[in-house]
C-alpha cells in the first residue's frame, strides 16, 4: 500500500494539537499558545474551559517556531522554538507538557547556543473565561455567573469563577520559581544563561495549588506514560509488511487509548476532542464493535457504562423513557442548571437496538455468560423500550420526534438539522423512522433471541426471531425503491418513504438485512462515483438535491460510515469491494499525518490533490480511529466464537501492497492464539504462528 500513497498533505487554517487525560483535555496550536480569543482551542475539565489564553512570548514577541509534535503514545505535546526576537537567533527553547491527574503539567527549558552570555525576557500570559463547552460551541447564555478577582501569591495565581450553579471554579497556576513580575494576566521571568547554559522552568495547572519542579514533573510523566502503554498493550496487536500502513494502525490504537477513560465501570472510549470528549452511547458502542475482534475489554466496559446510565423515568426534557439507553451526559455548568438537556440525554434513537446489538456480539466474541447474566435485567428493559416504541408506531417503525425543542431534531447518528430531507429537498414531518435504525432493531432482537436460547428460554428466543422476521420483511416491502435502486433514507410520519440515496443503507449490509439481490444492488451503487469519492464513500450520491461536499452529513465523507458500509459489503461477499475502500481510507489518512478526522469533504479525488479538510472536524475522533480495525477484519473475513474457541477465516484478503500481516495475542476464550497471513500467488494463506493449540482455526481460502 505504501507505494500508492502521493504527496501533498491535507491541512485546515491552523493546526491544533490535542492532549486527552480523564476528563481533562487541552488543545493549543504548534507554539503550544492557546488563543484567547473566540477558537476551540483552551484547557478544558469537566465540559469547561479552564484555561482560554496560555501564550509564552520571548522579549515581548511570540517566538519562532521550529517544530511542534505529539509523541507516539500521545503523552506529550512538545514544541521547539528559537527566539526570533533576540539579535542573532542564539536561544532554544522547549516547550513540552503533558496531562496527568486534572492537571497540566508543562516544562520550558531553554538554552543558549550563543557565543555571549544571554539574557532571556520570558513573558507567560494567561486568562480564563470559564466558559461552559455549549459556549465555546456557540450556545448562547442569557446570564452566568461572576469571575472573581485573582489571588496571587509568591509563585501562583488562582482564576476563580463563581457559576450560576453555585460552583466554585478554579485555576491554579503555579511556578517552580518566583516570578519577576505576577500578574492576574501575566507572569515575567527573566533567564541569564552563560553559553551553552540551561534553565527549566516548570508549571503546573489544576484546580488545587502546587509546588511544581523537576521531581514532580518526572513522576508524574511516568505515571502518565505508565498508563497509556497498558492501555496500548491491551488486546490483540497488529502488524504488517508495509512500514506506513503499520503507522497508520499504531496511530490509530494510540488516539483510541488517548481517548479512553478508566472509569468505576471498565475503560470508556470518549468520542472526540474537543467537541465532544466525553462518554455518548451511539459512538462508544460503534468504537467498541470496531475493537471487539482486537479488545473485547472495551466493549465490557462500554456495555458496563451504559447499562449503569439506563433510563428509569420519562422526561421530554431528556428525551428518556424506561429502558433507553443514553446518548450523551455533560458535567458543565450549563448542564448542572438544565439550561440545556445534555447532562444526562436519552436523545438517539438508535443507541438502545446499538446497546443491545453489542451484547450480542460481546457474547459471541468472548462466551462471558457471566457477565452478560449480570447485563440481562438491562437488556430486557432495552429490548422492552424498542418493543414498546414500535408497538405505538402506526406501521411498526422504531421511529424519533424530540420532546422538547432544546433536544435534537434528528436522531440517528446523522444528526444536524438538515440530514434528513425528501427527494425534493423538503424535511420531513416527524417521527421520522429512518432505515438502519430498522436495521439495527432487526439484528438487536436476533441478538437477544440467540442470548435466550444460550439460557434456555425458547419462548423468548422464537418470540425476538419472529420480531426481528417481522422488521425484515416490512423493511424489504416498505424502504425498498426499485427506482432508486436501493433502500430510501426514512419514513416520514405521513407514512412516505424520502426516496434519498445515501450511505444509510450501508448499515443494513452490515446487519445483514437485505437479501442477497438487493444487498448486491446497494453494493454498486457505493461503487459507483456518485459515492466513491476516491477517498471513500460519501454519506449522500453526488446527484442528490442537497448534495454538498462542504457539509455535515449531505456529502461529506465518515471513516467509521465507510467501515460499516466496507463490513457489509464484505458480509454479503464482496471481499475485494472491502479492500479497495480500506485503500481509499489508508491513502486519505496518509495525507491526514495518519490520523483520520471525524470527517472531511467528500469531493472527487484529483490527481496530485489531497482530501479537503472539514473546518472544524474533531481530532482524534474515536470511530474515525477504530475504522482501520474494522475494514481490516471485513479484508481478512475473521471472526471469533470465543464460546466454542475457534477462529473462522473466510476467504482473506490483504490489503493492496501488503504482501504479511501478523496478529498476535488474540484472545480466544480463555487463551490466545497467534495467526499470520501471506500473500503467495494470487491468494492469502493464513497459518498458526503459536499460542494456544487448543484453539481451532476454520479457513476458508
Amino acid at each position: 500500500m505504501d507505494a500508492n500513497v502521493t504527496q501533498g498533505a491535507a491541512t485546515t487554517a491552523r493546526s491544533l494539537f490535542a492532549l486527552k487525560d480523564g476528563d481533562s483535555f487541552v488543545v493549543c496550536d504548534a507554539h503550544g499558545d492557546i488563543g484567547g480569543g473566540d477558537g476551540d482551542d483552551g484547557l478544558f475539565r469537566d465540559d469547561t474551559r479552564v484555561l482560554s489564553c496560555w501564550r509564552l512570548q520571548v522579549g515581548g514577541r511570540p517566538p519562532s517556531l521550529l517544530s511542534a509534535a505529539v509523541s507516539q503514545d500521545n503523552v506529550f505535546f512538545t514544541a521547539h522554538l528559537g527566539d526570533r526576537p533576540m539579535p542573532h537567533g542564539t536561544a532554544y527553547m522547549e516547550r513540552m507538557r503533558f496531562l496527568w491527574d486534572g492537571r497540566l503539567y508543562e516544562r520550558i527549558a531553554c538554552v543558549n547556543y550563543g557565543e555571549q552570555p544571554l539574557r532571556l525576557p520570558l513573558r507567560l500570559v494567561f486568562a480564563a473565561d470559564f466558559h461552559d463547552m455549549m459556549e465555546v460551541r456557540g450556545a448562547y447564555r442569557g446570564a452566568r455567573g461572576r469571575l472573581l478577582a485573582a489571588e496571587l501569591g509568591t509563585q501562583s495565581v488562582a482564576l476563580r469563577y463563581a457559576g450560576l450553579d453555585g460552583c466554585l471554579r478554579r485555576s491554579v497556576i503555579a511556578f517552580s520559581r518566583v516570578p519577576d513580575a505576577l500578574a492576574a494576566d501575566a507572569a515575567d521571568f527573566v533567564v541569564t544563561l552563560p553559553r551553552l547554559g540551561r534553565s527549566e522552568l516548570y508549571v503546573e495547572i489544576g484546580a488545587e495549588p502546587a509546588r511544581p519542579g523537576r521531581a514532580r514533573f518526572r513522576h508524574a510523566a511516568a505515571q502518565a506514560r505508565r498508563t497509556m502503554r497498558a492501555r496500548r498493550r491491551r488486546g490483540a496487536h497488529v502488524r504488517s509488511s508495509g512500514h506506513l500502513f503499520n503507522a497508520w494502525l499504531e496511530r490509530s490504537g494510540a488516539d483510541i487509548a488517548l481517548l479512553t477513560s478508566e472509569l468505576p465501570t471498565g475503560p470508556y472510549p470518549y468520542a472526540g476532542i474537543p467537541w465532544f470528549s466525553t462518554p455518548f452511547g451511539r459512538d462508544a458502542i460503534v468504537t467498541a464493535l470496531q475493537t471487539l475482534w482486537l479488545d473485547p475489554a472495551l466493549a465490557r466496559g462500554v456495555l458496563a457504562f451504559l447499562a449503569r446510565h439506563q433510563a428509569h423515568e420519562t422526561s421530554a426534557f431528556r428525551d428518556s423513557a424506561p429502558g433507553k439507553i443514553m446518548h450523551e451526559t455533560r458535567k458543565g455548568e450549563m448542564a448542572q442548571l438544565q439550561e440545556l438537556p445534555f447532562g444526562l440525554y436519552y436523545g438517539g434513537v438508535d443507541t438502545t437496538p446499538l446497546f443491545v446489538m453489542l451484547a450480542g456480539a460481546y457474547a459471541e466474541r468472548t462466551g462471558d455468560d457471566a457477565f452478560i447474566d449480570t447485563l440481562w435485567p438491562s437488556l430486557i428493559a432495552a429490548c422492552g423500550w424498542i418493543e414498546r416504541a414500535c408497538d405505538a408506531h402506526p406501521q411498526g417503525w422504531l421511529a424519533y420526534d424530540r420532546g422538547a425543542d432544546s433536544g435534537l431534531a434528528n436522531q440517528g447518528w446523522k444528526d444536524s438539522g438538515d440530514s434528513v430531507f425528501h427527494a425534493d429537498g423538503r424535511l420531513p414531518r416527524a417521527p421520522i423512522a429512518l432505515v438502519e435504525v430498522q436495521g439495527y432493531a432487526f439484528a438487536a432482537w436476533r441478538a437477544m433471541a440467540a442470548l435466550a436460547e444460550r439460557r434456555e428460554d425458547a419462548a423468548a428466543a422464537a418470540r425476538w426471531r419472529r420480531r426481528a422476521a417481522a422488521m425484515r420483511e416490512a423493511v424489504e416491502r416498505h424502504f425498498w425503491d426499485p427506482q432508486l435502486g436501493t433502500y430510501g433514507l426514512a419514513i416520514d410520519g405521513d407514512g412516505a418513504l424520502c426516496r434519498v440515496r445515501t450511505s444509510n443503507p450501508g448499515h443494513l449490509l452490515y446487519v445483514g438485512l437485505p437479501a442477497a439481490a438487493r444487498a448486491q444492488a446497494v453494493i454498486r451503487q457505493f461503487r459507483s462515483p456518485a459515492f466513491d469519492s476516491g477517498w471513500g464513500v460519501r454519506t449522500l450520491a453526488s446527484d442528490q438535491v442537497r448534495f454538498n461536499p462542504t457539509s455535515y452529513h449531505n456529502g461529506s465523507v465518515w471513516a467509521h460510515d465507510v467501515a460499516l458500509c466496507a463490513a457489509g459489503m464484505a458480509r454479503y461477499g464482496d471481499r475485494d469491494g472491502a479492500v479497495r475502500i480500506l485503500g481509499e481510507l489508508f491513502e486519505a489518512a496518509a495525507h491526514f499525518g495518519m490520523r483520520l478526522p471525524e470527517l472531511f469533504c467528500g469531493f472527487n479525488r484529483a490527481a496530485g490533490e489531497p482530501p479537503v479538510a472539514y473546518p472544524v472536524a474533531c481530532l482524534p475522533q474515536a470511530w474515525a480511529a477504530g475504522a482501520v480495525f474494522m475494514l481490516l477484519q471485513a479484508c481478512l473475513g475473521l471472526r471469533v466464537d470465543g464460546r466454542r474457541g475457534v477462529v473462522h477465516l473466510d476467504r482473506p484478503r490483504l490489503p493492496h501492497g501488503l504482501d504479511r500481516l501478523s496478529l498476535q495475542r488474540l484472545a480466544v476464550g480463555r487463551g490466545g492464539i497467534d495467526i499470520g497471513f501471506e500473500r503467495i500467488g494470487g491468494r492469502v494463506v493464513a497459518y498458526r504462528t503459536g499460542g494456544d493449540p487448543g484453539i481451532d482455526v476454520l479457513a476458508r481460502i
